[in-house]
């Protein structure tokens, strides 16, 4: 993920309060000296100590206006293993965005989402592509910006993620143009309903859905290929996949290094989605 990802996630982490209602005890309702468990799908070139120094570093610059304190990072390579691990009790919270948050509490009723104490912080989507792909991200960003304008990435944010019925997601049909040129997409299904792999391991959701339509502007065929989130870059930068779902947001002041979570030889193409940080804890 794009590096000012990690630092707003650093941002909303350390000033989460936890989810639920006023009435419910959060996550954060822990002993002083007892850090917060955090479950946050693994980064690509930061292991958790580093990232917890850099929640740390944070925090203590906060120390004279807030009681707020440096959470412990847990990493896991999807989504279905952070969310077994969150219900056995081995964290105390998972951050994800919005959409999938309620997603999460629409398939699990132990779950819930909470906004409180998290900044207003948005992540934008993106593609990412090999830097020697400069032309790719070119056609890809000349699609994303014609369906800006036409209304259509408009429209299939109602139909998958706002006025979607998230116990039904529909599979997303790919078009086919024989003799094209393919292009190897990798899908995780980490983030439904953006990400997402349906029971009978077909993608569907959004990002696939974005991916259907620009594949019509392109009129090139794109394969998906399924692959962990923790293994992403990987499969990028090795050649097995020719496109992998990115996350970026607008540039601003940082406590991490830029791009400390890039990889070498990545350049990422226009925004397609917004979405806002939350987090997501079981019921008390």
């Amino acid at each position: 993920m794009k590096k000012i990802f990690a630092l707003l996630m650093i941002f909303a982490l350390i000033v989460a309060t936890g989810c639920g209602g006023s009435e419910s005890k959060t996550s954060n309702d822990k002993p002083d000296n007892e850090p917060l468990k955090l479950g946050t799908i693994k980064y690509l070139n930061v292991s958790e100590t580093l990232l917890d120094e850099y929640f740390e570093k944070a925090a203590a610059r906060m120390e004279q206006t807030s009681s707020m304190r440096a959470p412990n990072h847990i990493f896991f390579d999807n989504m279905p293993s952070m969310l077994a691990a969150l219900e056995s009790g081995q964290i105390d919270a998972l951050t994800t965005y919005a959409c999938v948050g309620k997603y999460m509490a629409a398939q699990n009723a132990k779950c819930e989402v909470t906004t409180k104490g998290v900044p207003k912080i948005s992540d934008s989507f993106c593609c990412a592509v090999r830097e020697g792909d400069a032309a790719l991200k070119a056609e890809f960003d000349d699609a994303i910006n014609k369906l800006t304008a036409d209304g259509t990435l408009k429209k299939l944010a109602q139909t998958y993620i706002t006025d979607a019925n998230f116990n039904d997601l529909p599979a997303v049909d790919m078009p086919h143009f024989d003799g094209a040129d393919t292009i190897k997409v990798a899908v995780t299904g980490d983030l439904p309903p953006l990400d997402y792999i349906r029971a009978d391991g077909k993608p569907a959701g959004f990002n696939t859905a974005v991916l259907s339509a620009i594949s019509q502007q392109l009129g090139k065929n794109f394969e998906l290929v399924n692959i962990d989130s923790g293994a992403r870059a990987v499969a990028l930068t090795s050649g097995e996949v020719d496109v992998v779902f990115w996350v970026a947001v607008p540039l601003g002041e940082t406590i991490v290094p830029d791009d400390f979570d890039k990889p070498d030889g990545v350049i990422v193409t226009a925004p397609y989605f917004t979405d806002e940080i939350v987090h997501v804890q079981l019921k008390k």
